[in-house]
């Protein structure tokens, strides 16, 4: 196995990262992969047709048509593929601050692309009073450094996520 697996080590050493540029995502027919002159953020093949996620200024460039502007905040940390919990932690405590996220798992890191005007929130009065969070692989009592809550905070200057961990 590679990569962390502990959700207590990679809630707690986690550290996001906010990319700069602003994405969208595409629908184009599977075709468009032999033709294409710019490298996607990321692919993926539906029924429907082949999803790209490319930046903003791609995308208009190309004339395609996009949809949901977002930043990409990469996790920083090597999460294993088998990782149990990481990414419904954050993207619950997303969710109970009314934030969209279309998260993407890669070989070593997850990415969080959230809106582009969520994406930098600062005000203090946007910390959530969240309930605890106790998933199914957090329910072990008696372990030290199990999530018990969800806590938001904010680190140069844009929303990031992380538990709370329990005392020992």
């Amino acid at each position: 196995m590679i990569g962390e697996t502990n959700l207590a080590t990679l809630l707690r050493q986690m550290t996001p990262h906010l990319h700069p540029a602003t994405f969208v995502f595409c629908t184009l027919p599977p075709e468009i992969l032999k033709t294409l002159t710019i490298q996607p953020r990321c692919t993926f093949q539906e029924a429907e047709g082949m999803t790209l996620l490319v930046t903003q200024a791609e995308a208009e460039a190309q004339n395609w048509p996009y949809t949901y502007p977002c930043r990409q905040i990469t996790l920083e940390i090597h999460s294993s593929l088998e990782a149990v919990g990481f990414l419904a932690a954050i993207t619950t405590a997303l969710a109970a601050e009314g934030i969209s996220v279309n998260p993407v798992s890669a070989y070593y890191h997850d990415h969080l692309f959230v809106p582009v005007d969520q994406a930098e929130r600062r005000s203090p009065a946007s910390k959530p009073s969240l309930p605890p969070i106790n998933p199914p692989c957090c329910r072990k009592t008696g372990d030290a450094g199990v999530p018990t809550a969800v806590e938001d905070f904010h680190s140069a200057g844009w929303l990031s996520v992380t538990l709370a961990m329990a005392n020992p």
